[in-house]
């Protein structure tokens, strides 16, 4: 069989993927960074989820000056300021992970080790920082993964599908080759844009997001004690995700090509 055509990799995103870090996460460490430099900003969970239309935390803060506080990108040392409250932010952010962890998403850790197991390559399409996702995964999940793009690993950050491309030139391997998990318009679009069939999984500030274009949109990946919830997509009489389902899906995604 053209090795093409079989399900090799399965790539995934992170915040809001693996877990919902965004709001009790990724928000906290923000205000933490402002408050520790002396700044009147603050993100309350409302405007936090206008910002996350933005990818990239360096980006995000840029936005939000644009609309907020022009004054500040007036000043000459505008960009070190933001590149170092952003250093600030992640060091805030890893803390919280090690004070008690952000929990992964329900159905993750089994999915990844029974995908493992069944001998798919597993990589990471993400803007967030290397540090963070380190942060994030237990080390026995983490060593799972043979690829990691993250950060500034390219230039432009999603909805370009840039570092997705990256990924799969580090892996060798074409889309059609390839699963993509998302939990964002702007995910799925540059998943899309480099090819990729992709399944959705919303997270709490996705749920009224555009997902046209996936072959499926759950709620979650699911647990066999609790079945995850179909937004739309065909489950196959599965009550959860895992590598079967996922090679269905693919056979399907790739047929239809």
């Amino acid at each position: 069989m053209n090795t093409q055509m079989t399900l090799q990799a399965l790539i995934f995103d992170v915040d809001g993927t693996l877990a919902d870090t965004e709001r009790d996460g990724h928000r906290i460490a923000f205000n933490a960074a402002f408050a520790e430099a002396g700044m009147s900003w603050n993100w309350d969970a409302a405007l936090y989820g206008e910002l996350l239309a933005v990818t990239g935390g360096k980006e995000r803060m840029r936005f939000y000056c644009e609309h907020h506080d022009p004054d500040f990108l007036e000043q000459a040392d505008a960009d070190e300021r933001i590149k170092a409250l952003h250093a600030a932010k992640t060091r805030h952010y890893v803390k919280l992970l090690e004070a008690g962890g952000i929990p992964l998403q329900p159905g993750v850790t089994r999915l990844l080790r029974e995908a493992h197991a069944a001998g798919l390559r597993l990589a990471i399409a993400t803007t967030t920082t290397p540090e963070n996702v380190t942060a994030l995964m237990p080390p026995d999940l983490m060593k799972l993964f043979e690829k990691v793009g993250a950060g500034d690993t390219v230039a432009k950050k999603k909805p370009a599908p840039d570092i997705y491309d990256w990924v799969l030139d580090e892996l060798g391997l074409p889309p059609s080759a390839c699963l993509a998990f998302e939990d964002s318009a702007n995910g799925l679009k540059a998943s899309l844009a480099a090819g990729l069939p992709t399944l959705v999984t919303e997270s709490e500030y996705t749920l009224d997001h555009d997902f046209s274009g996936a072959f499926a949109v759950l709620s979650d990946l699911g647990e066999p004690s609790k079945p995850c919830q179909v937004r739309r997509g065909d489950m196959h009489g599965k009550a959860f995700v895992d590598v079967e389902l996922l090679k269905t899906w693919h056979r399907e995604t790739i047929s239809n090509t």
